[in-house]
């Protein structure tokens, strides 16, 4: 698959099973951690700050704050 459509643009890639975000980079059709499928989502609102770290499998690892724990969406 080449590149994404243009109304895809605003879409991330989340596992069905475990919830995982896939990086868009990420050439893969199941996920990497479960082996799920993987579905399409629009994605949330970019808060700025530093780009989004992520693992050697490609999933998206979730947002730390200064002290270093996780930020969750409420």
């Amino acid at each position: 698959m080449g590149g994404r459509s243009g109304s895809l643009l605003g879409m991330e890639r989340v596992c069905s099973q475990c919830r995982a975000v896939i990086d868009d980079k990420t050439l893969a059709d199941w996920c990497p951690a479960c082996g799920g499928a993987l579905v399409e989502r629009a994605s949330l609102p970019e808060t700025g700050g530093a780009a989004a770290e992520v693992d050697h499998r490609g999933i998206v690892l979730p947002r730390r704050h200064a002290l270093g724990g996780i930020i969750t969406p409420q």
